[in-house]
């Protein structure tokens, strides 16, 4: 992993490719979706985000023949024992659609009060050399807050507009993308993914 240049984002998700390419620009890693090789996009079949990121690494790396970054991520919400979880991106079935499961989930909330609403953004993020890397890096992290009874703010994507940050006094779809990406579930994630990498090379 020490001499990583590129690698191939295992997501389809516009909005991750740019947030990640942004990120690992510095660092001198070029980001390529993994549409540029025709990678088609796996069935998720595991229990948790971390067999989820695993089983996307693999196929993309695979059939990239590059090493590959996935991410799997999603909301916990206390009141509903952690749902959506690992099915957030499909909370209202298919096909995929943010306002849709928004409204999904404010529906699931409707009976319970503000104050009890806490919930966290968690992201797993695992880079594999190769298809049969033994040892993939992986680390998880989270972002704690509060989920509102109205949207608000046009930024982000997903549930942002209903994530509330109060020691930010704003959604995480009010942030500008500098204040999210230093703040997220998935910038701190990736703090943690080059804190490896700088350890690797050493």
């Amino acid at each position: 992993m020490s001499h990583l240049t590129e690698l191939v984002l295992a997501s389809g998700n516009a909005g991750k490719l740019r947030e990640l390419g942004e990120m690992l620009a510095p660092l001198g890693i070029k980001v390529q979706a993994q549409s540029d090789f025709d990678v088609k996009e796996v069935e998720e079949t595991g229990l948790t985000f971390v067999e989820n990121a695993l089983l996307k690494a693999r196929e993309a790396s695979r059939v990239s023949g590059r090493p590959a970054l996935a991410d799997d991520s999603g909301l916990a919400v206390d009141a509903l024992a952690g749902r959506p979880g690992i099915y957030s991106a499909r909370f209202a079935g298919e096909p995929k659609d943010d306002a849709r499961n928004n409204d999904t989930l404010l529906e699931a909330l409707a009976d319970v009060p503000e104050g009890s609403r806490g919930a966290s953004y968690w992201c797993v993020l695992v880079l594999l050399e190769h298809p049969e890397d033994p040892v993939p890096l992986i680390v998880q992290s989270h972002w704690r807050g509060e989920i509102l009874a109205h949207p608000r703010g046009q930024g982000g994507f997903g549930y942002d507009p209903l994530f509330w940050l109060p020691d930010q006094g704003a959604t995480a779809a009010e942030l500008s993308a500098a204040e999210k990406n230093r703040l997220s579930h998935r910038g701190r994630a990736l703090s943690q993914l080059l804190a490896e990498l700088e350890r690797a090379k050493q």
